[in-house]
């Protein structure tokens, strides 16, 4: 069992993701980021989904990076897949840990946001990809 898995749950159940058009400027997946900010986006893109072999930047959960750097201080804004999310904590953990390991990250905080909402549609073409090779179809 991986580190950090859920053990008081079973596993996710909900399958029945919203799709529709996502705002034009999702998915956001950090290209044209540069310094401590591309660093950070380079680390989220490490950080798997715990039910699928899917990086939560191709899964486009990943709203917004900001890093200051006069305070080292990292803001990643996440979404879920769906608002009840069972792994909720585990991956806010996971993608808090992930930006902290970015040169230049002293601290970091995770703030969920609702709004847009996430759909399928804000699947990268990558994630696209490594969720057939799963047996998932987009």
């Amino acid at each position: 069992m991986p580190v950090n898995a859920p053990t008081d749950s079973d596993a996710c159940a909900y399958t029945d993701y919203p799709s529709g058009e996502s705002p034009e400027e999702y998915p956001k997946t950090g290209d044209g980021a540069t310094g401590v900010e591309a660093d950070v986006w380079a680390a989220l893109a490490e950080v798997e989904d715990p039910e699928m072999p899917v990086s939560v930047v191709d899964l486009g959960l990943v709203y917004g990076v900001e890093v200051d750097e006069e305070t080292d201080h990292c803001v990643v804004e996440l979404t879920l897949t769906y608002s009840g999310c069972p792994a909720r904590d585990m991956l806010m953990n996971d993608v808090r840990c992930a930006a902290e390991t970015a040169d230049g990250v002293r601290d970091a905080e995770v703030c969920l946001r609702y709004s847009p909402q996430w759909t399928v549609d804000m699947v990268t073409e990558r994630g696209r990809e490594n969720l057939r090779e799963f047996g998932l179809s987009v």
